[in-house]
């Protein structure tokens, strides 16, 4: 058993700062890294691109970032573990085995985790009495069947311990948890077992930590935001874990931003719903139970996180078609810019309403006034308001007319129109989010070790 590990973060979303995995393997010393690519909308989006060509569905950035950083984790031993595979990770191990080809690398083995997609399998798994219901609105996910994109199990740390097990140095997932990435290492590495629930809670929290990337680490700071140094440089953060389940947050010296007990705070509210009851497909982590430290010079200890038993029961996130929506803007400047918006919005619902047609719903927004606070913002007088108008329906052709109404504005409407934001808005596909849960025992995962 090792007396310790570095478990660093590559990547908080899909289209994250590119050159951060470059940073983490190469300004510094870590064991793993690890990537998160997936997020509810992701797996929609790649699934469509594997309907179109069956050989994408991957988060084909990780093949770019992997012709960077092959060399590193080859010569410094470095594991890389991803769920960049999306929907297709089989497509997305055999572009890095061309990298390594192209790059002359031999001896690496590549983990794949498959069983999560479960698309295939809806009609089967409904027959055979898994209902599958909304986990809000309790509808099952039989009424939208037909129109479902994508269905994902968030399956969890095991069956990257087993690739772990098998030699794999680099490990591609679906829709393994962002908190799995993390939490696996650290099982691997200091022989945790299946009902050690609170060392399972520490590394759940650990990946929690990890899985937004420069967020735990300066980025987003809502806090003195304007102390942060070097920002351009922002280090992403590292997990140096320990056997009884306590770790530090840092970053590689050098790199910018902060690692404090403010901006690990604040990573740790992210998204977490119960704080007493945080469910992965691992463990229940209580947040409440979580102990800071800071130590200085970007070190924050965590430390006293309790756990319970998982649930009987994987989350699916499947998404489905549901109508088209399209949005444009026109910017309006002073004097009076607020109120020419207003008038603005005013004269093209009626225009909308004398053409007959309808919408599912239609908003509107005064970017720079209440955009991002709504009607609680101060009502100034600013210099300029961008009026943002959105309609969602099921019919395309009402949509579509809709989108030739909002250039005419121009001249037929208030004055002062800046800045025209793009022309004609185009309908685009609305994606519906779908949570259900699911029998653990219906899923079935898989893992691949193949070596080049």
């Amino acid at each position: 058993m090792k007396s310790s590990i570095r478990i660093a973060s590559g990547q908080g979303f899909w289209g994250d700062l590119q050159s951060a995995p470059l940073q983490q393997v190469s300004r510094g010393p870590i064991d793993y890294l690890v990537m998160d690519y997936l997020a509810e909308v992701t797996m929609s989006i790649l699934q469509k691109q594997r309907m179109r060509n069956p050989d994408l569905g991957y988060a084909r950035d990780l093949v770019d970032v992997c012709e960077e950083i092959l060399p590193y984790l080859v010569e410094r031993g470095i594991t890389l573990i991803t769920n960049g595979g999306g929907v297709n990770p089989i497509a997305a191990r055999d572009r890095i085995f061309e990298v390594a080809r192209k790059l002359g690398v031999k001896g690496l083995k590549i983990g794949v985790v498959t069983g999560d997609d479960i698309l295939p399998r809806i009609s089967e798994l409904v027959d055979e009495g898994h209902e599958l219901r909304h986990m809000e609105t309790n509808e099952p996910i039989a009424s939208v069947k037909d129109r479902l994109l994508s269905a994902n199990v968030y399956t969890g740390a095991w069956p990257l311990v087993e690739a772990l097990r098998q030699g794999a140095q680099i490990i591609i997932t679906g829709r393994t948890t962002d908190t799995g990435l993390t939490l696996a290492p650290m099982i691997h590495e200091f022989g945790w077992g299946e009902q050690d629930w609170d060392l399972l809670a520490a590394g759940t929290v650990a990946g929690h930590i990890n899985e937004c990337g420069a967020q735990a680490s300066g980025g987003n700071f809502l806090g003195d935001w304007r102390s942060l140094k070097n920002m351009h440089d922002v280090g992403f953060p590292i997990i140096e874990a320990y056997p009884d389940g306590s770790f530090v947050v840092t970053k590689h010296e050098g790199t910018g931003g902060a690692v404090t007990r403010e901006t690990v705070s604040e990573q740790l509210m992210y998204e977490i719903g119960d704080p007493t009851m945080y469910i992965t497909p691992d463990c229940i982590a209580d947040f409440s139970s979580i102990h800071l430290e800071d130590l200085g010079n970007d070190r924050v200890r965590v430390y006293g996180i309790t756990g319970k038993p998982y649930t009987p029961s994987y989350k699916v996130s499947a998404s489905y078609l549901d109508g088209f929506v399209a949005f444009g803007s026109l910017t309006y400047s002073a004097p009076d810019a607020y109120e020419k918006a207003q008038a603005a919005d005013a004269i093209l619902r009626k225009r909308l309403e004398m053409l007959g047609l309808s919408f599912d719903e239609i908003r509107t927004e005064y970017v720079g006034l209440n955009a991002c606070h709504g009607p609680i913002a101060k009502q100034i007088e600013p210099n300029e308001v961008m009026m943002r108008i959105g309609v969602r329906g099921h019919d395309k052709s009402a949509i579509e007319r809709f989108s030739k109404e909002l250039a005419p504005l121009i001249l037929t409407g208030p004055p002062s129109v800046t800045g025209f934001s793009g022309g004609r808005p185009k309908p685009s596909d609305v994606v519906a989010y779908f949570p259900a849960l699911l029998d653990k025992r219906v899923v079935e995962m898989h893992v691949q070790v193949d070596e080049i």
